[in-house]
């Protein structure tokens, strides 16, 4: 396989220290991108691998955002890609069960953080008239779900807001694209059937046991379709909805 699909790329990918995140990273950086990996300070990796520069960052934060832009431009260059990866799945329970600091939490980290990175990433994507944006959204911001309403709901946010963008910085040869994985094998898919009021078994067998693919899939398999949207092969991408599930929305 070609190992440079994005050579001599700036990529910035925030929860770098994530399952997800972290595989983003490793892959970007086998094909030849100079990786910024972000995640909130004491966050634990996922695996220790050396494809990127760890930066310390609170998406939620626009003083620590910006300041973390800056210094990725002054030591790698310009981004020419943005993975926006860093979520948290909240707490389990419908609606009225949710606190309004539940709410403001999940929706400062999946929707404000999206938006914080982008306001500062595309300035200098605007300037370089190039880039490429790459939002994680979720199957189940396409289809919503009970276990965890506001985590539904931010993912949801985060496929218009790719839409809207994607219409918004087009005309200045940056896209913007969403991707969408189904029930992964992830810490935060464990903790979520951990919530889960059914239990842990029966969650996974009610999630992916009807998929035209049976099984729960693997961090790489997500940062394969990043790096495709990454590369320049997606050049006339934008606007749409990457979804990794196994089958699970067609059926």
């Amino acid at each position: 396989m070609n190992a440079s699909r994005v050579a001599g790329k700036t990529a910035v990918v925030t929860g770098g220290r994530g399952d997800l995140g972290s595989a983003t990273v490793r892959l970007l950086a086998e094909h030849g991108a100079k990786v910024a990996s972000l995640d909130i300070a004491g966050t634990p990796p996922a695996v220790r691998h050396s494809g990127g520069t760890e930066y310390d960052v609170d998406v939620t934060n626009e003083d620590s955002v910006a300041a973390a832009v800056a210094r990725i431009r002054n030591d790698l260059g310009a981004p020419d890609i943005l993975v926006n990866a860093a979520g948290i799945i909240g707490p389990a329970g419908a609606s009225h069960t949710a606190s309004v600091p539940d709410f403001d939490l999940i929706f400062n980290v999946n929707v404000k953080g999206v938006w914080l990175m982008t306001k500062h990433v595309v300035p200098g994507m605007m300037e370089n008239k190039a880039g490429s944006i790459i939002n994680f959204s979720s199957i189940h911001g396409l289809t919503g779900g009970r276990n965890v309403p506001l985590y539904h709901a931010t993912k949801g946010a985060v496929r218009l807001l790719s839409k809207s963008d994607a219409a918004a910085y087009g005309a200045h040869g940056i896209r913007v694209n969403s991707i969408h994985p189904g029930s992964m094998n992830t810490r935060m898919s464990r903790r979520s059937a951990e919530q889960s009021d059914v239990g842990a078994e029966r969650y996974y067998r009610q999630l992916v046991g009807s998929n035209p693919l049976p099984r729960q899939g693997e961090p790489d398999e997500i940062a394969y379709g990043v790096l495709y949207l990454a590369s320049d092969e997606s050049r006339f991408t934008t606007g749409s909805e990457l979804v990794i599930d196994g089958g699970y929305t067609a059926v």
